[in-house]
């Protein structure tokens, strides 16, 4: 994502972009009001989905890249933001940027 992307995305989401946002966001923008329903579909409990919405939770890259398969997104975007989260979490002043091995 580029840094006008990013900027742009912070404006909308009141802050950085996090893994629990950009998850809410698709689960609102396929039409599942409830939590249970989309929770079901990531083969999660509403709860757990609750705190990973609300940044409660930290989620491994593996389990990102498990999400993104799910939903149809970019594995590369979700197991940065996943990375990103835990970065900033722990405090460190890092931007993560992902590319494939060879």
């Amino acid at each position: 994502m580029t840094t006008k992307a990013m900027k742009a995305v912070n404006k909308i989401t009141g802050g950085r972009l996090t893994l629990g946002k950009a998850i809410k966001a698709i689960r609102l923008c396929n039409g599942h009001e409830k939590q249970s329903e989309f929770a079901k579909l990531l083969s999660v409990s509403p709860s757990y989905l609750s705190d990973l919405e609300h940044d409660r939770k930290e989620v491994s890259p593996k389990k990102a890249a498990e999400f993104a398969r799910i939903l149809k997104q970019s594995e590369e975007q979700f197991i940065r933001l996943a990375l990103q989260d835990l970065l900033f979490r722990q405090g460190i002043p890092y931007h993560v940027e992902l590319s494939k091995a060879a």
